[in-house]
């Protein structure tokens, strides 16, 4: 409790004098844009089917079904849907979402959850068509394939087999929401089981004393130990690198959401801590790529880390009372800063990317302070969360 407490009441404090701005802050009038934007894609694409992941130099990225990014653009689509009730977005996010099919058979990686169950996933919650459901089920099966029950977790990576014998990331909290979606339609606790060992896996060996987390965790498969934790597209492997942060967040929420379990709720709520009380916090609260990079604070900023923490924190202030005004106030001032002129991309153009100033992997020199697909799609779904709250 001592760990996020403090940050509850010196949330408050702040938030008291902005509360005006905060309860002014229309997410209508945001979704709104957004809808006129994604027409205007909807136009630029033509016949393609491929999603995009990224802009660089004006130049859109668009990479296809195998890529991890594939499903956050039909997602998007599905959400217009979901809120305009239109029936335009409903046919372009099938024709979308069915060019990414073929994933569910694909069991070369963890990332079903963010293809499949961001596109589909939507598509059968909001029309329950069977064929989609058909395809996630599938999609799960696959899935558990990389489950190693000595570890007690699900594999991520394929590559660099000489630097991790066993690697987990925190990404991979994310796509348990399909494992638990599997059990709920299918009666089958085989997803269930495996999605609450992955989850209290990660709990236990992916966080610091602090609270923050570690980006990639490598097991001895013949033990199951421990044997390397590392932060590989953070700024060091001891520093907290924004993205991965906004993961744990995000997945241990939902995790409560979806077992009832509390430790994962008390798991969130420290992690809300960490994050809202850090000292390298942007008064916009917009992230900086890592919470320790050096050269603060004129260094790149994560867009995507702060939609994803915004999403999070409506979600979490559902499930708690004490913190609830402080999670709400500060995830409608992250969406204040993401449709200001600060992030939003400006200009009239038909490109299906709304928030600039998103940051990828540093390390690499890839995707840096740019516009990336799936800051859109947590900035979207934070929307929508912060309207229905309303």
């Amino acid at each position: 409790m001592k760990t996020y407490i403090p940050v509850l009441l010196s949330l408050v404090i702040s938030s008291l004098a902005c509360n005006t701005q905060n309860t002014q802050f229309d997410p209508d009038e945001v979704l709104q844009r957004a809808e006129i934007q994604l027409e205007k894609s909807l136009e630029w694409f033509g016949d393609t089917l491929q999603s995009p992941r990224n802009m660089e130099n004006g130049v859109v990225r668009l990479v296809p079904s195998s890529d991890w990014c594939s499903g956050f653009y039909p997602g998007m689509l599905w959400m217009m849907y979901e809120y305009t009730n239109d029936p335009q977005w409903k046919e372009a996010a099938h024709k979308f979402s069915m060019n990414l099919e073929r994933e569910k058979f694909n069991d070369r990686t963890h990332d079903m959850g963010f293809k499949l169950y961001n596109s589909l996933g939507n598509g059968y919650r909001l029309t329950g068509d069977v064929l989609y459901r058909e395809i996630l089920v599938q999609a799960s099966n696959t899935l558990i394939k990389r489950f190693n029950p000595t570890v007690g977790s699900i594999r991520s990576w394929d590559f660099n087999k000489d630097v991790w014998e066993y690697p987990v990331i925190i990404d991979n909290m994310m796509n348990l929401e399909l494992l638990f979606w599997a059990t709920g339609e299918t009666g089958d606790s085989i997803y269930y089981k495996i999605a609450v060992s992955h989850a209290d896996n990660s709990m236990r060996d992916h966080f610091r004393p602090d609270n923050s987390s570690y980006h990639v965790i490598s097991y001895d498969t013949l033990s199951g130990e421990v044997e390397k934790r590392e932060t590989h597209q953070g700024y060091s492997n001891e520093s907290a690198w924004a993205r991965g942060q906004a993961w744990g967040l995000y997945g241990y929420t939902m995790t409560y959401r979806e077992t009832g379990k509390k430790r994962y709720l008390e798991q969130a709520r420290r992690i809300a801590g960490y994050l809202l009380n850090h000292p390298a916090l942007p008064e916009d609260k917009i992230p900086l790529w890592d919470y320790d990079a050096p050269g603060q604070p004129d260094i790149p900023r994560d867009a995507s880390a702060a939609a994803i923490t915004a999403s999070a924190l409506f979600e979490l202030s559902t499930y708690v009372d004490a913190e609830k005004e402080a999670y709400i106030l500060t995830a409608n001032q992250i969406l204040r800063s993401l449709a200001s002129d600060a992030y939003w991309i400006q200009g009239d153009h038909p490109f299906p990317f709304l928030l600039d100033h998103s940051t990828g992997n540093m390390n690499s020199d890839s995707e840096v302070d740019c516009p990336i697909i799936y800051a859109d799609y947590y900035f979207i779904e934070a929307l929508i969360r912060s309207r229905n709250l309303r």
